[in-house]
Parts: C-alpha cells; sequence; structure tokens
C-alpha cells in the first residue's frame, strides 16, 4: 500500500449505521453497528447520508464525519482472531483496499468517485463501545498495541460514493507524519511540527489534538 500523492486504492464497500444500541458499559447510545449498503449514497458534512454519530464529542463531528478501514488490516485481524472481520464490524463507514489508512498522512486529501473530496483528520481511538462490540479479550489493549487503527476523515467537497469507486490520494503534506505513528509512537518533535504548521494556517487539526498534544508534552517533561 502507499500514501504518496497519486497512489489509488478502491472502495470495497461503504457502510452506515444498520441500527443504534444502548452499550452496556453507561456510555449511552451507540451506532457502531454499521453494515453496507448496496445503493450510492452522498457524503455530507457529518458523514455518510443516513448514518448516525451516537457521541460527536470523541467519535464524530465533522473532523470525523468519515472512518476508513483497510483490508488489508481486516485481513490481519482475520488472522489473528480466526475469525471474519466483514465490511462494518469495526464501526467503519469505507472498508478500502489499496490505500494507506492507518499509514495516512494528517491533512491528504482524497479524491473518492467523480466529486468526493475527503482528507485525513485523526487515528481511530479504541473504547469500551468497540471493546464490547467485538468481544474479544482485553480488546482496546489488544488493538491499541497492534497498532492498525484506520483513521478518520473530513469532508472537504460533498459527494456521491458507492462500492467500487477509486480512491486517489492527493496532496499529501510534506511532514510525512501518518496517523498511525501518531498514534502509536508520536514524539514532542512531532507536536510541534503539526502545532506550527497548524498556527501558520499550513494545516488543519482536528480539535482532538489539543488533548493528545498536552498528554504527550506531560509525558516528555
Amino acid at each position: 500500500m502507499n500514501s504518496e500523492s497519486g497512489a489509488t486504492g478502491t472502495v470495497l464497500a461503504v457502510c452506515r449505521a444498520h441500527r443504534m444500541t444502548v452499550t452496556k458499559t453507561g456510555f449511552g447510545v451507540t451506532a457502531i453497528d454499521k453494515r453496507p449498503v448496496e445503493e450510492a449514497v452522498s457524503v455530507r458534512t457529518f458523514g455518510v447520508f443516513g448514518d448516525f454519530q451516537g457521541d460527536r464529542e470523541n467519535h464524530g463531528g465533522p473532523d470525523q464525519a468519515v472512518y476508513a478501514y483497510s483490508q488489508e488490516d481486516a485481513d490481519f485481524w482475520s488472522r489473528e482472531l480466526g475469525r471474519d472481520i466483514p465490511a462494518g464490524l469495526f464501526g467503519e463507514n469505507l472498508r478500502t483496499r489499496g490505500i494507506e489508512t492507518t499509514g495516512a498522512v494528517i491533512g491528504q486529501r482524497w479524491r473518492v468517485g467523480a466529486h468526493l473530496v475527503l482528507e485525513v483528520t485523526s487515528p481511530r481511538v479504541p473504547c469500551a463501545t468497540f471493546a464490547e462490540r467485538m468481544g474479544e479479550p482485553q480488546w482496546v489493549k489488544r488493538f491499541t498495541e497492534v497498532g492498525r487503527i484506520g483513521c478518520y476523515l473530513r469532508v472537504i467537497h460533498k459527494g456521491k460514493i458507492q462500492a467500487g469507486d477509486a480512491i486517489v490520494a492527493e496532496s499529501a503534506p510534506s511532514h510525512g507524519i501518518t496517523v498511525g505513528k501518531f498514534f502509536s509512537s508520536a514524539t514532542v518533535e512531532d507536536v510541534h511540527t503539526l502545532q506550527d504548521l497548524a498556527d501558520a494556517g499550513e494545516l488543519t487539526l482536528s480539535a482532538h489534538y489539543k488533548k493528545y498534544f498536552k498528554r504527550i508534552l506531560q509525558h516528555a517533561s
């Protein structure tokens, strides 16, 4: 897989919420139960039309409108867990092939289909709701340690999307920090690089980075 500008991939499935459920962990309702749709659907500011975001503060909003996960990473987990990982099981909106999701550069843009343009924003952080859905021992710890986390994206230009659409990676920022690198091994230098680019107006960071930056800097001091 490749995250360089011009790299191409394919949308294998577009998924949206099948139903809203109440979590057993007491965190309210969740739309993590996502399943593929057959028809072309619109993608707007808050994501795939007809989808829901049960927790926009932590797993939603414009900066986390779409969650993409690669088939390559899903195949890893299928071998690791000895079970199928069908599209939507991880709560992803897009199941992709041939293009980096965990290895996508923060701020990189993807052109999907004829009109849709998405921008890579941040890594997926596993939570208790995800663990509840998977039913695997120590799931949050295992998912974190492996680091195959996929990426969130914001919508730059709205458009329709369906399985089979091509994904073209465009305009990869030169800083080279991927969502996977930031999630698994972020450094103080990474924090300063991203913050400086954001301050200069060259990079739009998700609001979630404020708490990430604070934690990384505190840990290093």
